[in-house]
């Protein structure tokens, strides 16, 4: 090995290339010799106890036997040598021994004895050798093969244990979860003391596994003893490491630890850790999504891979919360190529970054493009000739679409409509279309437009082949999205409060982001042509509770520390969604977590009408929008401030004629043509 002095200069990148192959090359030599060296031990134990085997068998009467015991000893030597190749037990290591270790010690002495048991029923009538020798001998040679390793990892483990035991400070732990995620973390906390955790015990609500031990660790109770075994053990920190992390379970823990006075914090699924998505080290604190998490999602890949696999994809909204999770949900199916399209450059250009790390090998274009702007949409779909589309593209903020109605009605029906137009004019196979929540029942112009969004899709799947699907996806809000309440919420607790809360009976439907991304193209994968799908939900969380949460996760006490106030209902939102409408129904389907809402009829001559709609879009006038979306959407109930004339003035929208609330007795929808008639310079208000 080289050695630099401190005066010298600075090493050139030769000389640095050289010291790293130097290192490795004596690393090598080092790992060689290491591995000649338990080559040997092992196989000088193993016919050692061939002797061994002989004097437990005749009572010490080797003496007499020895023509015997050199036969044995020169058929065994290369059999043991060849078994501790073959099963490359000198090639593992001692320290960190585990079952697979013992399994193959346990398959390498089991090949042996066998061989010489047939051996040695050859051979007795030239030499008589005892025919129980092998049979004694195996059980031996497991119990050194495999007790040297083991004993080795103990030895360590318990050196490694009294060093950090001599340092002090360690927190005591108590794991809520006696599976496979809990006994995984506190083997790591064993093994890495340095760490500064130990573990005490389990809690596990299996009423079978109590008084068990895992790994010297006892099961000490079920989670409501969780308070007593705190106290009685010295406990300063809980681990919640649940195989799956369901949302009521780790409440009653994080509620539980709060009543004990320590502090709890949580481990990712074992799902996550296994697939690499968490290390084992990525313990954090509880946050509200834990609080609110469900079973995970069983997915039926089969099908998700035959329409995605090999396919060229097309995301509009790629850059979007939900747009870039199901990006990255296709990217583990092997497209052949993804088409990243979206109007915000920067969350494009995150995403198309993100892939590049995490699938370098998935093709890929990213693309700045409006979903309004036909004439470039259609240069897209003329480039890439695009096989699936996502339609994630849409203004989706209730507050502001209620300022801004025109724009709703243009990117929400308008972009839609220019990407079903194209996709059935390129023969797309499969169309899915992200819808919400908010289009049931609407009271806001967002969901109104998302509403008819839902009719433009079912008519393109009118017109499309028989081999294509074109379909919407309902649910409704997702946790971490862009203009979620929880961001808004934690900001608020970080300035002191307080958090403004728009009704106490207020209550919302949640999902995680990957969840939603998932079920979406399950949905996708159904191939119901012309169906909105319906995602299962859960149970709704009533919004002031969420709060509440929010507060006691930051440490803090709701009412003392952080108030809470009641704004009172804005334009536009609802108390409570809703994921179907009365007359809709839903049907199941082949997957637990998606319905199919039945047939709802189309809005009479949806052309026509939505030239009406952007008419009235086009004159950005509020109020216009509005009564035009009404008869469009007949259970579309906005608030009536916001049809009612401008006040102190006589100019704006003078009529909309129709056909009153142009329901006909099928359900559908008959309107006469309407006359948009606007004063010259008339206001828009919004």
């Amino acid at each position: 090995m080289q050695i630099i002095p401190a005066t010298t200069t600075p090493p050139s990148r030769r000389d640095m290339g050289g010291l790293r192959a130097g290192g490795s090359a004596s690393l090598l030599l080092e790992g060689r010799a290491l591995r000649r060296l338990k080559y040997t031990v092992q196989l000088g134990a193993w016919v050692a106890l061939t002797p061994l085997a002989f004097f437990l068998r005749l009572e010490g009467e080797v003496a007499s036997h020895t023509t015997q015991l050199l036969a044995l000893l020169l058929i065994g030597l290369p059999l043991k040598a060849i078994a501790i190749e073959r099963f490359g037990l000198h090639r593992r290591s001692w320290r960190r021994a585990g079952i697979t270790d013992l399994l193959a010690i346990a398959l390498g002495v089991m090949a042996v004895t066998v061989v010489l048991l047939v051996a040695v029923l050859v051979l007795f009538p030239v030499v008589a050798i005892p025919r129980s020798l092998p049979l004694i001998e195996g059980p031996l040679a497991l119990l050194v093969l495999g007790g040297a390793p083991f004993s080795r990892r103990v030895h360590h483990e318990q050196a490694r244990w009294r060093v950090a035991a001599l340092r002090g400070g360690a927190l005591r732990v108590l794991v809520v979860g006696a599976g496979e995620t809990g006994q995984l973390v506190s083997r790591e906390m064993r093994r890495h003391p340095e760490a500064g955790f130990v573990p005490v015990g389990f809690l596990d609500d299996d009423r079978n596994t109590h008084g068990l031990r895992h790994g010297g660790l006892a099961v000490l109770g079920c989670i409501e003893d969780l308070p007593a075994v705190v106290a009685e053990q010295g406990v300063d920190e809980v681990l919640i490491a649940l195989p799956t992390q369901l949302g009521p379970v780790v409440r009653r823990v994080v509620a539980l630890a709060r009543t004990a006075g320590v502090p709890s914090r949580i481990l990712p699924p074992l799902r996550d850790i296994v697939s690499g998505r968490a290390p084992i080290s990525a313990i954090r604190d509880v946050n509200v999504e834990d609080l609110l998490g469900r079973a995970p999602v069983r997915l039926d890949l089969g099908p998700i891979e035959a329409y995605l696999r090999g396919r060229t994809v097309l995301i509009t909204g790629a850059g979007g919360s939900i747009g870039s999770e199901i990006v990255r949900q296709i990217a583990g199916f092997d497209p052949a190529c993804l088409v990243l399209l979206g109007r915000g450059e920067y969350s494009v250009f995150e995403i198309n970054r993100e892939l590049a790390r995490t699938y370098p090998d998935v093709p890929r274009h990213a693309v700045i493009c409006d979903v309004r702007d036909e004439v470039s949409l259609a240069g897209v779909f003329e480039r890439f000739k695009p096989d699936v589309v996502f339609h994630a593209a849409a203004h989706k903020h209730v507050g502001l679409m209620e300022e801004n109605p025109a724009q709703a009605v243009l990117n929400n029906v308008g972009g839609i409509r220019n990407v079903t137009r194209l996709a059935l004019a390129h023969g797309v196979s499969r169309f899915v279309n992200v819808s919400t929540d908010k289009a049931v029942n609407p009271t806001s112009v967002m969901g109104a437009t998302k509403r008819v969004a839902e009719a433009v899709v079912t008519e393109a799947a009118r017109q499309s082949g028989p081999d294509s699907a074109f379909i919407s996806v309902r649910f409704g809000n997702v946790l971490g999205s862009r203009g979620s309440v929880i961001p808004l919420f934690k900001e608020q607790i970080q300035r002191g409060g307080p958090i403004t809360v728009t009704d106490p009976d207020m209550i919302r439907y949640f999902m995680t982001i990957p969840e939603a991304a998932q079920l979406v193209l399950q949905a996708g994968a159904m191939g119901l042509n012309g169906r909105v799908c319906v995602l299962d939900m859960g149970e709704p969380v009533r919004i002031v509770d969420l709060a509440r949460d929010l507060i006691l996760l930051s440490g803090l006490e709701p009412g003392t520390d952080v108030a809470i106030e009641f704004s009172g209902q804005r334009q536009g939102e609802k108390l409570y969604e809703e994921l179907l409408t009365a007359e809709e129904g839903i049907e199941a389907s082949r997957h637990e977590k998606i319905y199919v809402a039945k047939t709802a009829p189309l809005y009479g001559n949806l052309i026509r009408q939505l030239e009406r709609l952007f008419a009235a879009a086009a004159t950005h006038d509020g109020r216009a929008v509005r009564t035009v979306l009404q008869q469009f959407v007949p259970l579309y109930s906005p608030d009536p401030a916001a049809l009612a004339p401008a006040m102190g003035s006589g100019e704006g929208v003078h009529g909309l004629t129709g056909s009153g609330d142009g329901s006909s007795g099928d359900g559908s929808v008959r309107l006469e043509e309407p006359t948009l008639v606007v004063s010259k310079g008339a206001r828009a208000p919004a």
